[in-house]
């Protein structure tokens, strides 16, 4: 009897756990983004929380794509970047780029279209507004 008691238990968690897993089963596209600094033809950001991914497209237009090239001939003209992300408080973070001393990552803000970079540098933090979108859809994923 106490085998079956502690099967039901074990059950019941694992559905718990598999329900918890499929209300973070969204994503979100930010697309048609301008910036701040440079100019693009696209430039499209998809925040998969399933698989705690951000995917950026984008299609420097050719002044700044010209900019860039002068000073790294590896530039492409056509990029996609893939970073991990996760959620903290009401924020989707991407991971850190140059950790520990001198790091930056991008902040997201659910249904809202400007994107932040964060810079620290010696835990002096810094927020600026990089891009703003557009246009944002959600999708959630059907199980």
């Amino acid at each position: 009897m106490r085998e079956i008691n502690l099967f039901k238990i074990i059950l019941i968690i694992s559905l718990f756990l598999i329900h918890l897993n499929h209300s973070y089963a969204e994503t979100i596209i930010l697309s048609s983004c301008d910036n701040k600094k440079d100019g693009f033809l696209k430039n499209e950001y998809i925040l998969d929380l399933k698989k705690s991914l951000m995917t950026r497209s984008y299609i420097y237009n050719d002044r700044t794509f010209k900019k860039y090239k002068m000073t790294d001939l590896s530039v492409k003209k056509t990029n996609t970047i893939e970073r991990f992300i996760y959620i903290e408080n009401d924020l989707i973070l991407t991971d850190k780029i140059g950790y520990p001393q001198f790091y930056t990552q991008l902040l997201f803000k659910i249904d809202d279209p400007t994107i932040k970079i964060k810079t620290v540098i010696n835990n002096e933090e810094g927020i600026t507004e990089m891009s703003n979108c557009k246009k944002i859809e959600r999708f959630k994923e059907e199980s």
